[in-house]
């Protein structure tokens, strides 16, 4: 007969129900200001829904209101130096953190309110109306909240983006020798997202200080939890990653604070991640003042019950059986509150100058200015000042060969010696004897602890070294085994990290490291295969470099990891084992940024290339007969770095363009390339801009069919031909 035996999890799954002893065992000093943060947040959450109702807040306006006694009894427990992030629904959570770093000793109820508290909603509440005052200058909004000096690392519009990144938070907590933790605030729609469940994993792997906080409030926009998932208890995904996990009443804000006391100490004590539930409910309709029983998902009967059970209600009631606080003084307080919140409305609106009754609009001198829109997408570069930079003609150090996986690995070498803030991480970079290619070799040994080996998570550990890059004290060199595996991490890539700089104000550095392959050629079909220069070009953010040689690879990479953007290496695996100009002295140059090199000069053509594809152009212009083609190595590929003094030179000199790539003409960087010379030079061309690129069909597994789909030496010197013959 089969045994059944019972299996438990490793992990505790624990409720957490607060008595009225507790209440009245609770420090007076902790109610009273859990009760002005509550009031102020929903009073500041109710003024923010009046100016949408009147069309002064550009865009959506998540209210949180019903929902803040998860965020006041959470935070009261953490300090300035912990970090947070959150959601889109995230003006509490923003200003529970805020409120706290500025007023760390609490807030007094029966006093009015302070310059810092009112300084810090005025600042909000601009961000939120997309105003020059605000902490962003108006380009978060609602949805993108941050001031990093308070630990508000930043809320997020996409359903459960930030959780990745608070995991690079708390990984920088514990390297840098701390015990401060992250939070990271989601709801119930985000606990069942890919990137939400493969942080869980990755968290408890590495048993980072990273506390998972649920706001169960049971529907998504008008989807309830129950209808989304067969456990809405959502505390019960913990324990099955091995995560310490609380459930408790979200509307009561003492119930949260305990809890999260739990959760902190566990955290605190380094037994890695915790994750805490708190039952909650948005009174509102997922955006905007109505209640959700208008839209018919949910009852008034419903709705009534939830609200009886108001957590400003309860905090109020616990403070006045215990003589804490009057019904007088709770009353002033909301009303100091409500004029507060006046007050700081008449600094960023006005009555309509035509003298409509009721009617008001933004003051005029509080939008930023129009020519801000592009400012800061990416940083000046006033970081790679004072950098030793080198060609292969003006190297000091004498220039020999090698072979390129050798200059990807020295030269990694030589930073992480010199530069104790690199990190490196990805799948298998801590095994094989340097990673699939030997990219790593000999850094694991070297370098103990600053070497990751990570799950097969692509989209949760790219947002970790986000997170990581974000922090600042670190600098993050992740790599993605293959070029397909980005769109495994798009939301991280181009949503997260492409988008954080400018989104957030552009000033913040994001100084990250992506590195990975373009493998045509390679034999690994359709999913391993893709070259993403095209998809970079055309997505904000993001610096691309495309290192040819082992030269050009050792001062591209120190380039890289010297400049405060994101940055992608793209490296090509038939370069690998190829030999070629290399460094014989110290490895610590750097191309200029922005600078073509070109390979061989000509006179009736400019070929413009990259990657392997530059070695099968130079190889077609030495086969061609009739054409003498001009050969330039673009490597710097991003709209901000692309030389475009160079290819103008070349360009009034030949007349003639093609642009060469390996891979497909959709959304390829050659499409993109094209159209800008032919908007640029267009005077003078005496033809339009040509293309040689591989077939519209992914490279396949068959080398015939692989070889027949991508570009080479053959395709360039067809073109070559049709220009010397024309």
């Amino acid at each position: 007969m089969t045994e059944q035996r019972r299996l438990d999890p490793a992990a505790p799954w624990t409720e957490v129900v607060v008595t009225e002893a507790d209440w009245d065992e609770a420090d007076p000093d902790l109610l009273t200001s859990m009760f002005a943060h509550l009031v102020l947040i929903r009073t500041f959450e109710e003024y923010v829904l009046e100016l949408a109702g009147q069309g002064l807040v550009h865009g959506p306006a998540h209210s949180s209101i019903g929902q803040e006694g998860g965020a006041v009894g959470s935070i009261h427990a953490l300090t300035s130096a912990d970090t947070v992030n959150g959601s889109h629904r995230g003006h509490h959570q923003f200003l529970a953190k805020v409120l706290r770093h500025v007023e760390p000793e609490g807030i007094d109820p029966r006093q009015p309110f302070s310059e810092r508290v009112r300084d810090v909603l005025l600042r909000s509440l601009a961000e939120i109306c997309g105003l020059d005052r605000g902490f962003s200058h108006g380009r978060g909004g609602s949805m993108h909240l941050k001031w990093t000096e308070a630990g508000a690392i930043g809320t997020n519009a996409i359903v459960g983006g930030g959780v990745p990144l608070a995991a690079g938070s708390a990984w920088a907590h514990r390297h840098a020798g701390t015990d401060d933790v992250a939070v990271t605030y989601f709801g119930d729609g985000a606990v069942n997202i890919g990137s939400t469940l493969e942080t869980f994993n990755l968290a408890a792997a590495w048993r980072l200080p990273l506390c998972f906080f649920v706001e169960n409030n049971h529907y998504a926009v008008s989807t309830n939890v129950e209808e989304a998932t067969g456990e809405p208890r959502l505390s019960a995904r913990g324990p099955g990653f091995g995560i310490a996990s609380w459930r408790v009443d979200g509307m009561d804000p003492l119930a949260v604070h305990l809890a999260m006391e739990q959760a902190l100490a566990h955290l605190r004590a380094g037994r890695g991640p915790a994750l805490v539930e708190a039952d909650v409910y948005r009174y509102f309709h997922q955006n905007g003042g109505y209640p959700g029983s208008a839209f018919r998902y949910r009852t008034k009967e419903e709705e009534a019950a939830w609200r009886a059970r108001d957590p400003i209600a309860q905090v109020r009631g616990h403070l006045e059986r215990r003589g804490i606080l009057d019904a007088e003084e709770a009353d002033a307080t909301v009303a100091r509150a409500k004029a507060l919140l006046a007050d700081i409305g008449g600094c960023l609106v006005e009555p309509d100058p035509d003298g409509k009754p009721g009617v008001r609009r933004i003051k005029p001198d509080e939008w930023p200015d129009p020519a801000f829109a592009d400012v800061g997408i990416r940083s000046s570069l006033d970081e790679l000042e004072g950098a030793e930079l080198a060609e292969v003609d003006s190297y000091r150090g004498g220039v020999g060969e090698a072979k390129f996986v050798e200059a990807v690995s020295a030269v990694m070498c030589r930073r992480m010696e010199t530069d104790d803030r690199i990190v490196v991480m990805g799948e298998d970079v801590h095994r094989l004897g340097g990673g699939t290619n030997g990219a790593t070799k000999g850094l694991v040994e070297a370098f103990p602890g600053r070497v990751l080996g990570t799950p097969i998570s692509e989209n949760a550990f790219t947002g970790l070294g986000g997170g990581i890059a974000l922090d600042g004290r670190f600098r993050p060199v992740v790599e993605l085994m293959y070029a397909d595996f980005m769109w495994v991490a798009a939301d991280q890539i181009f949503n997260q990290i492409g988008k954080a700089r400018h989104m957030y104000g552009g000033t913040t550095p994001v100084p990250l490291v992506l590195r990975s392959k373009v493998a045509m050629g390679t034999g690994y079909g359709s999913q391993h295969s893709m070259d993403p220069a095209g998809v970079f070009a055309t997505s904000p953010g993001w610096r691309i470099v495309a290192p040819s040689t082992p030269f050009d690879y050792v001062g591209l990479m120190n380039a890289a990891l010297r400049c405060e953007d994101p940055v992608v290496v793209l490296e090509h695996v038939d370069l690998y084992t190829t030999v070629g100009p290399a460094p014989l002295g110290d490895l610590d140059y750097c191309l200029p940024v922005g600078r073509a090199a070109v390979r061989r000069s000509g006179e009736d053509v400019t070929v413009l290339t990259y990657l392997a594809m530059t070695h099968y152009a130079l190889e077609a212009a030495e086969r061609v007969e009739g054409c003498d083609a001009e050969v330039i190595d673009l490597r710097w590929l991003d709209r901000a770095s692309i030389d475009w003094d160079t290819i103008g030179e070349s360009i009034r000199k030949t007349n003639r363009v093609i642009v060469a790539e390996q891979g497909p003409p959709g959304t390829s960087y050659g499409g993109w390339l094209a159209d800008e010379i032919q908007r640029r030079f267009f005077d003078w061309l005496d033809a339009p801009v040509q293309r040689v690129t591989g077939r519209e069909a992914s490279p396949s597994i068959s080398k015939v069919l692989e070889g027949a789909a991508i570009a080479g030496a053959d395709e360039v010197l067809a073109a070559l031909e049709a220009i010397g013959e024309a």
